[in-house]
């Protein structure tokens, strides 16, 4: 299986919710970073960029869900079902 990214980040807590959001929409995500990068935590620079890669047949999908949350069309989602009120 070929892996295609998709998306860039400047440390892994951003590559980490990245993947969480195309995840759940069903995609299958893996992350990359080098492995210097990650051992002395770095979240800058070349040795902190984080590679966000899907499976060649789902990129389209992939940078079509990634552009719609550019464009904030998942700011409005009713997460009142997940809260916990008591």
């Amino acid at each position: 299986m070929k892996l295609i990214q998709v998306y860039s980040t400047e440390g892994q807590l951003e590559a980490e919710m990245i993947k969480g959001f195309l995840e759940a929409q069903g995609l299958n995500v893996t992350l990359s970073q080098e492995s210097i990068g990650r051992t002395l935590g770095l979240s800058a620079g070349r040795l902190g960029q984080v590679k966000v890669l899907v499976p060649e047949s789902q990129v389209t999908a992939a940078v079509d869900l990634l552009e719609a949350m550019e464009r904030g069309d998942f700011e409005d989602e009713d997460l009142s079902d997940f809260v916990d009120e008591s």
